[in-house]
């Protein structure tokens, strides 16, 4: 059976589809890579795939799952099938990504200095000022550029209509660009007739990309800087992607046994002595940072380390703080905060969402739960949230009575029809839904990788696309007009 029987037999149901399109749209820029792939047998496919799944174990690329009795390090599902987008798609994603670190970064800077957003009445205080990921300690405080985010990782939807949307800010420590980097180079090798000449824009200048904006980032009187990341160190479910992105800047990867801070400034232990360290890409949480500042109990940071960072000695990406924009609350308001700061409407829609700690969110909610998906709004990784559509009557009573108990803690969005992706399951071509994280990283200037980690929700039917509950993850083509 050749590659294209495989998508002739492929049935996208009534979803848009990243290569067929859909709604009475059909796509041509999927059309070079179907017929590429009717070059290949399934029995070619399916080989090919399995030196690719071996080739990931080999190689350590891994993410940890946390059990109650049991930490497990797995391979994250790699489908070799990749996804494809067009050059107008892409300048749609990445404009409107811009767009969208550009106002996170002047709302942080506002809700850390003048606060006029929340003066002029557009979010509530305690929305930000009870937020948990609001630190005190920052007000104030300047931050190189005025830029609080400088690696965002912004997760976007395709609807039924071929629209995307923003389903999520990650504007403290995003992870997953290495399983971008690795994807590419997996699929270089493993499907190297796949891709030769195909205008497909790289990924694999990712690091050096990253190492400029970290080192944007150190104070302006130093000509050489030091830049360093900082690990929590083995045990941390990203570890693999820490020592990938040390390697891929060439920078040290140090914990925090490994820093000093001496007169507020920073130092670096080496067989040589101390040496100064001016940037720090920090893997790290605020509360763990620095444990005479934040969690004393801490033995992951590094005394001294936010003085020396206030007192701008020392950058940090990102910055401490930047938790409290990206919950799903604050997410709920970013259309506004785009309008507030930048007199722009968005480019990138939020999904429709329904603030529960608003009277009238909170009614449509209540009124429509078995409608609606409804998401806690400090949670990640996919958990808390209810598929009111495909839940229970008892699963329902049991989040209705949580929404009332504390509304602010929730909100609520339409489920979306997420756009599909053929994928390899079991020897057969079927449709799996995706969704989209581009990484966005801003220096002195801000640059967006070109494509970004697609997950895909492995599960028939599934529309939870996280590592964590199942997922894995695809190539994200991204074509030269």
């Amino acid at each position: 059976m050749t590659g294209d029987d495989l998508l002739a037999a492929y049935n996208r149901g009534p979803h848009w589809c990243e290569i067929l399109g859909g709604g009475g749209a059909s796509s041509s820029h999927g059309d070079d890579l179907r017929t590429r792939l009717a070059g290949f047998s399934l029995t070619e496919l399916m080989r090919r795939a399995d030196l690719a799944e071996r080739e990931l174990y080999n190689l350590g690329i891994t993410f940890t799952v946390y059990s109650e009795r049991d930490a497990i390090d797995r391979i994250l599902p790699f489908d070799v099938l990749p996804r494809i987008l067009s050059a107008d798609d892409w300048d749609t994603i990445e404009s409107g990504s811009k767009q969208r670190v550009t106002a996170i970064n002047a709302f942080l800077h506002d809700v850390y200095h003048e606060a006029r957003i929340i003066k002029d009445g557009l979010i509530p205080a305690e929305l930000v000022f009870g937020n948990p990921y609001y630190r005190e300690q920052m007000r104030g405080v300047a931050v190189p550029h005025n830029n609080y985010v400088n690696v965002c990782g912004v997760d976007l939807v395709r609807d039924g209509q071929g629209r995307f949307k923003v389903l999520e800010d990650n504007a403290r420590t995003p992870s997953g660009v290495s399983y971008v980097v690795e994807n590419r180079h997996m699929m270089l090798r493993t499907f190297p007739e796949l891709m030769e000449e195909m205008p497909i824009r790289p990924v694999s200048n990712y690091g050096q990309k990253l190492l400029e904006a970290v080192t944007d980032l150190a104070p302006a009187h130093v000509d050489d800087p030091q830049v360093v990341l900082l690990s929590p160190g083995v045990f941390n479910s990203a570890y693999f992607e820490h020592v990938f992105l040390a390697r891929e800047m060439g920078v040290p990867l140090v914990e925090g046994n490994d820093l000093v801070v001496e007169n507020d400034h920073v130092f670096m232990k080496t067989t040589a002595g101390l040496a100064a360290v001016h940037a720090i890409y920090r893997r790290l949480d605020d509360a763990f940072l620095d444990p005479e500042v934040f969690n004393p109990e801490s033995l992951l940071g590094v005394p001294g380390l936010f003085g020396a960072y206030a007192k701008g000695n020392v950058g940090l990406a990102n910055a401490v703080g930047t938790g409290c924009a990206d919950d799903k609350a604050v997410y709920a308001y970013m259309p506004r905060i785009i309008r507030y700061y930048l007199d722009e409407e968005p480019i990138l829609d939020n999904v429709e969402t329904h603030i529960c700690r608003e009277p009238e969110g909170l009614k449509y909610t209540l009124d429509h739960l078995d409608e609606l998906v409804i998401k806690p709004v400090g949670e990640s990784g996919g958990y808390g949230i209810v598929i009111g559509p495909r839940a229970s009557a008892a699963e329902l009573d049991e989040i209705r009575a949580k929404v009332i108990d504390d509304p602010s803690n929730f909100i609520s969005q339409p489920m979306i029809d997420l756009s599909v992706c053929p994928t390899l399951i079991d020897g057969m071509v079927e449709p799996r839904h995706v969704d989209l994280r581009p990484f966005v990283v801003t220096g002195k200037d801000t640059w967006v990788l070109p494509g970004g980690l697609t997950r895909v929700a492995l599960r028939r039917g599934s529309l939870v696309v996280n590592s964590s509950q199942g997922g894995g993850s695809k190539d994200t083509w991204v074509l030269e007009r």
